[in-house]
C-alpha cells in the first residue's frame, strides 16, 4: 500500500513520542501489504475497524487511534488523523470533510 503520508506520523510522534514504535510498525507492515479489504486488513490488524468510510487501528495497545481513508482500487492508505484515546472519544474526527457515515 502507498501511504500517504508518512510525515503525518513523524509529526504526532514528535509530540507523542511513546506512539514512535507503534506507528512505524503499523506503517512498515501496512507499506508492505496490498489490502483488497477489511478481511485483508484484519489478518495483520485484528482490532482495525470501519467506522462510515473510514478504517480505525488502535496503535500502542490502543492508546492511540489512527484514522484512516484507503482506497483499495489505488493501494493508497490516506492518514486522515491520529489521535490519543481521548481525543477520538470526543467524535470531532467526525467532522472531516471526507467522513461518510
Amino acid at each position: 500500500m502507498h501511504i500517504i503520508s508518512q510525515s503525518t506520523l513523524r509529526k504526532f510522534w514528535t509530540i507523542h513520542p511513546q506512539s514512535k514504535v507503534g506507528l512505524r510498525q503499523w506503517y512498515k507492515l501496512a507499506n508492505n501489504h496490498k489490502w483488497q479489504n477489511i478481511n485483508d486488513i484484519r489478518k495483520i490488524f485484528p482490532s482495525a475497524d470501519i467506522v462510515g468510510n473510514f478504517i480505525i487501528f488502535n496503535i500502542s495497545g490502543n492508546n492511540y487511534r489512527l484514522i484512516t481513508y484507503i482506497d483499495f482500487q489505488k493501494s493508497k492508505v490516506f492518514i486522515r488523523e491520529i489521535l490519543t484515546h481521548a481525543e477520538y472519544d470526543k467524535n470531532k474526527w467526525k467532522k472531516d470533510d471526507w467522513y461518510k457515515k
